[in-house]
Parts: structure tokens; C-alpha cells; sequence
């Protein structure tokens, strides 16, 4: 079977905890420590070129498409390779849309922040409070458990993808990738299991912890996480090609094909056509590279949040658990923190769904950003992500 990492491991990546197919970690030290990137790199064309052979540099590992725009005070720059569609051959393009998978996150941490800074809810509430009789059973207790603990993942709650059977094969997959799914039942599946740890004893990623927080937005408002995204985040940001959808299985317009094997349980399928309610406020949205730009240059920019809550959204723990992928990353409320290799640190939440990635990372002040998407299993090893954090990096040091 491929060896990749597993949910535990890569825990923002959304579809390997989806599938659930037993992948683990290479050896300690089987592929060597990333190579450091080229720091302080000239603007214009050499950087152009520079951006270009990052981009490159993915999809040798072995990926099927690659998108990426890197934003500064000087502008944005774009570099692409490979193809969008293998049926077609059409060539992989600049605003093109993909699945941003868990990336959504940092979009519902943003919005249960906002109503917190209006007053409508205490980061120090119970998900009782709001959920009644939802977290229990099997030694679950919502009582014990604080929103803040579920948007931060010290809550303990077990990971319901990795129980999520539609998704442990290609026959699977394809059997059941068009199911509607609602949020009681994900968390349902999360609750047949006990809970990992007691709340805020340590951090582990479970993205049963936001199907919960979609689930508190929609009792706090009265409406759906879906909406309440919609509402106050892309249409006040004019995030036209950016969209929050519940059961519809297609991404409208030009895209990115996501492929994948799913461990070698098959032959490789195109899995782009998913009913994204499986994923939920855990990673259901759908975006581009300049839509997912205007967005951390907003929040990270103080536009989005008020001080108090950006201050609490940046407030991160420890994060062991992802440290063969970002060593020493840290996690806050729907952000990751991650060390730079060139001193102090950059902002991110990686997605990962059936066969496509995203990547990004964003300046403390949100003045630069990078951002960008990889279709395909990628490689068997962690040279795919090591490719990808050397043009982050890479970006953001230059």
C-alpha cells in the first residue's frame, strides 16, 4: 500500500482521515529534512522565474496540476503547471476554482469570532449551553468541552473521518460520494467512539470539532454556517468565485480535476464530483488562489475581526502532532502558525480533499500572501510536501 501520512499526521488533510486506509509515516529521517530555500530572491523576472520553478518543482513529485499566486506590496505573480483536466488536456490556468477543503475552517472560525465580538457568544461556552444532549455518550461530554476548545482542537472529540466508511476505497468512494449527510450524523459517528483525552489536556485535530461549530453558528443565528459565511465574509469581500455549498456535487466553471487512488484500493479516479455535506463546516467550501488571497489580507489585516478577536483567533498552542510536515507549527483559533526559515513565523491552514491539495501562508500583518493548489495523490514520501513548504517559504523569506 502507498505509504503517506496519515490523519494523525497530516492533520489538516481532510480526505486521508476521510479514507481512513491505514497510511503512515515514512521512516524518521527517510527523506531527509527539506531542503532550505533560496532566500532574498530579486523581484521581476528572476523572481517570476523563481515562482515558476517552485511551482515545477511540485509537480515533478509527482502531481497532476499545480496553481499558485504569490501577493506583496508589490503585487501578485502567478505560476501554473500540469492540467486541470486529464480527460480533456486542458492545461491547469490562474482562477481556476478548487475544493479548499479544511481551509474553510479559518472562513467559520472567523465568523463564531465575530459573533463573539457582537456579544452573541462566549469562546468560554459550553458546547452544552448550545447543543443540548448533542456531545454524549461513551464518555463524551459537551458540558466539559468550551467553543474555544473546539475551534483551537484541545476538546478531545474523536475525528469522524476516521471512521468515515464511504471513503476507505475507490469502490467505496465511488459508491457513496454522492451521499447527503447531515451534521447530526457526523457527529453521531464521532460519538459511537470515547473521546481521545479530557478537554484542553492536549491538541489533536478532529474535524468533528467543526461540525460542531457550524452546528452552534446556525443555533446562535438562525441560520446555516453556509449562509452566515456567505453573508459576512465573501459578499462583503466581493469573493466571486468563492462559495459555501451543502449538497450540490459539481464546482460551477472553469476548475481543478482532483485524482487520486485512495491507497492503491483502485485505479486512480477522477473524485472532483463530491457532495461536499460529508465535509460540512469542516471543509466543504470552494475558491481560487485570489479570492483565498483577498480573504487572509482581510482578516490577517484587521478588517474581518475586531482586535480582541483577531488577538484570540492568533493565540495557539503547541501542535506536535503535524511536526514531520512543520516543525514546531503551532495552532490557534482556525490558523496554524508555522516557523520560517528565515526568522519569525507566517499564518496558514492547509485542506486537503480526494486527490488535490491547498497551501498557503500569510504574513502576520496579512501584507503578503501565498497560496496554492495541487491536484493528484502527489508523492509517496513527503517530497510533495516538502515542495510546497520551500515555495511558501520560499515566497514569504524573499
Amino acid at each position: 500500500m502507498k505509504t503517506k501520512l496519515t490523519s494523525r499526521i497530516v492533520a489538516t488533510t481532510l480526505v486521508t482521515a476521510l479514507a481512513g486506509i491505514g497510511l503512515t509515516l515514512p521512516a524518521a529521517g527517510a527523506t531527509g529534512p527539506a531542503a532550505k530555500p533560496t532566500l532574498n530572491k530579486a523581484h521581476g523576472k528572476a523572481h517570476d522565474k523563481a515562482l515558476q520553478a517552485d511551482v515545477d518543482a511540485i509537480l515533478k513529485t509527482g502531481t497532476v496540476g499545480v496553481l499558485a499566486q504569490s501577493t506583496g506590496p508589490r503585487g501578485s505573480r502567478y505560476a501554473n503547471a500540469g492540467l486541470a483536466d486529464k480527460a480533456t488536456g486542458a492545461a491547469a490556468r490562474s482562477g481556476d476554482r478548487f475544493r479548499i477543503a479544511s481551509a474553510s475552517k479559518t472562513f467559520v472560525a472567523t465568523v463564531i469570532l465575530q459573533l463573539v465580538g457582537e456579544g452573541r457568544l462566549s469562546l468560554d461556552d459550553s458546547v452544552e449551553h448550545w447543543l443540548p444532549g448533542v456531545v454524549s455518550g461513551n464518555g463524551n461530554d459537551g458540558s466539559k468541552i468550551t467553543v474555544r476548545q473546539l475551534l483551537q482542537h484541545t476538546s478531545g472529540l474523536f475525528n469522524y473521518t476516521a471512521d468515515f466508511a464511504p471513503l476507505t476505497s475507490v469502490a467505496a468512494y465511488e459508491a457513496g460520494r454522492y451521499t447527503t449527510w447531515t451534521p447530526e450524523q457526523l457527529v453521531g459517528i464521532a460519538m459511537r467512539h470515547a473521546p481521545e483525552f479530557e478537554p484542553g489536556a492536549k491538541w489533536s485535530y478532529s474535524n468533528t470539532n467543526y461540525i460542531l461549530a457550524g452546528m452552534i453558528i446556525e443555533k446562535v443565528t438562525g441560520h446555516s454556517w453556509e449562509q452566515q459565511v456567505t453573508k459576512r465574509i465573501i459578499r462583503p469581500l466581493g469573493l466571486h468565485n468563492t462559495s459555501a455549498p451543502t449538497t450540490d456535487s459539481r464546482i460551477a466553471g472553469r476548475h481543478m480535476h482532483g485524482y487520486s487512488d485512495f491507497g492503491k484500493t483502485g485505479p486512480t479516479i477522477d473524485a472532483t464530483a463530491f457532495n461536499p455535506s460529508a465535509a460540512g463546516a469542516a471543509g466543504a467550501m470552494i475558491g481560487t488562489t485570489a479570492d483565498l488571497t483577498r480573504f487572509y489580507k482581510a482578516l490577517l489585516g484587521g478588517k474581518l475581526l475586531r482586535p480582541a478577536q483577531l488577538a484570540a483567533m492568533k493565540k495557539t498552542v503547541r501542535a506536535e502532532e503535524v511536526d514531520p510536515v512543520w516543525p514546531g507549527a503551532r495552532y490557534g483559533l482556525g490558523l496554524m502558525q508555522i516557523p520560517l526559515t528565515c526568522g519569525g513565523s507566517y499564518y496558514s491552514h492547509a485542506g486537503d480533499l480526494p486527490g488535490s491539495t491547498t497551501r498557503n501562508g500569510i504574513s502576520p500583518d496579512g501584507r503578503r500572501v501565498v497560496v496554492l493548489h495541487a491536484t493528484g495523490d502527489g508523492a509517496s514520501d513527503l517530497s510533495t510536501e516538502q515542495a510546497q513548504n520551500d515555495l511558501i517559504d520560499g515566497e514569504l523569506c524573499a
